[in-house]
């Protein structure tokens, strides 16, 4: 369940504006830096007062959070870059040596619990189990790490901002990569990180890359340039389940299943499902031989972003404006020959809808239609 800002507040919903500047002073007052409490708490919790003072019941989502934030923090460009580089490089050791101390657990076949990283850096236990599984506790942030089994996670997967020396590399050749309760945890993977699940399947939360702007280089005022932090998520043989993928974005896999896509997002599967009502913007579908994408919300075709593109393993390229200005069932009668199994093949699936390969690969084929002009009725050659 969702917590909303009165939640946040510990108040019930319709308290009057008293009750509610009350709840934020006691609270404030107890999670306040200056008294020893949480700073992140206390961010929450005025933000919640701030959110109810406007009528607004629920705290912003993700994807609302990375919309309306600035591009630039109060940081200059060399402050950021310089504590990025320094903690990338003292994470990238410690991944080294978690990496090894991992596998050397895998040979002997045994189990141990250990913590890596630091209190300023920011820690992270990895724990090798029974079965083979290694469990990750806490944030991964820079670095690289390859595993022979599943891996379990409890936090999120980020890596550094302003450099690729330190990017964050996680990779199974084997086994299953799974968040634990990644909806009900907002975990996420962000900001250019790489997720390779060689035979297994990914099941993820949200997956955010990272677009942003840079002054020019020759400092040339008012000109900037943007760079990107596109994060992969690949799992060649299997399936990857995930809620939103956002923003410069590049996934890979047989099955993908997925809510929403939006911007400049790249799929690639033989099977694709969408449970969402948003495929937006500058994305890219590359459908592999034989696949099929499905939607399942109650949406129609016209509600899909028209400049969304389908590419087919063939090179077939088409666009999604071109399939809206069509029926989905019409183009049986104009493309393939065999129209009935066709028309099962793309039939209304509940309140969704399926298209596939064939069809897109028949609709890039120019069809052969009969005349109909007043020459031809009358007649005339």
């Amino acid at each position: 369940m969702v917590e909303n800002n009165y939640d946040i507040l510990g108040i019930v919903e319709g308290s009057t504006t008293k009750e509610i500047r009350d709840a934020f002073r006691r609270l404030a007052l107890q999670f306040h830096s200056d008294r020893g409490g949480e700073n992140e708490q206390f961010i929450k919790i005025k933000q919640a007062y701030e959110d109810l003072k406007i009528g607004k019941k629920y705290p912003e989502t993700d994807i609302e959070k990375r919309k309306n934030s600035r591009v630039y923090s109060e940081e200059t460009e060399a402050d950021v870059k310089r504590r990025n580089q320094i903690l990338g490089q003292q994470l990238s050791k410690e991944m080294e040596i978690a990496e090894k101390w991992a596998s050397e657990l895998n040979k002997s076949n045994s189990t141990a619990t250990r913590l890596f990283g630091s209190k300023t850096l920011g820690e992270i236990e990895l724990e090798r189990k029974a079965n083979g599984s290694l469990s990750i506790k806490g944030n991964f942030m820079a670095g690289s790490i390859t595993y022979d089994g599943s891996i379990t996670m409890q936090g999120s997967i980020t890596s550094p901002s302003w450099t690729k020396e330190f990017q964050t590399n996680i990779r199974l050749t084997s086994g299953d990569f799974k968040f634990i309760n990644p909806l009900d945890n907002k975990f996420k993977i962000e900001n250019g990180a790489r997720l390779i699940v060689e035979n297994g399947d990914a099941v993820l939360g949200n997956i955010y890359g990272r677009k942003f702007r840079v002054e020019d280089p020759d400092g040339k005022v008012g000109v900037y340039q943007i760079q990107e932090h596109r994060t992969h998520i690949s799992a060649p043989n299997g399936k990857i389940i995930a809620e939103n993928i956002v923003d410069t974005v590049s996934v890979n896999a047989d099955t993908i299943i997925v809510l929403n896509v939006e911007d400049d997002v790249k799929i690639s599967a033989r099977e694709i499902l969408f449970y969402g009502g948003k495929l937006t913007y500058d994305s890219i579908i590359e459908l592999k031989q034989g696949g099929i994408i499905r939607f399942f919300e109650n949406f129609s075709i016209q509600g899909l972003s028209g400049d969304a593109t389908i590419k087919l393993e063939n090179g077939k390229t088409i666009r999604f404006f071109n399939l809206k200005t069509k029926k989905i069932r019409d183009l049986a009668d104009e493309y393939v020959p065999n129209k009935e199994d066709y028309i099962k093949d793309a039939t209304m699936i509940g309140h969704g809808f399926t298209i596939t390969y064939e069809m897109l690969d028949n609709l890039s084929k120019k069809p052969t239609k009969q005349k109909t002009g007043w020459k031809s009725k009358l007649g005339f050659s």
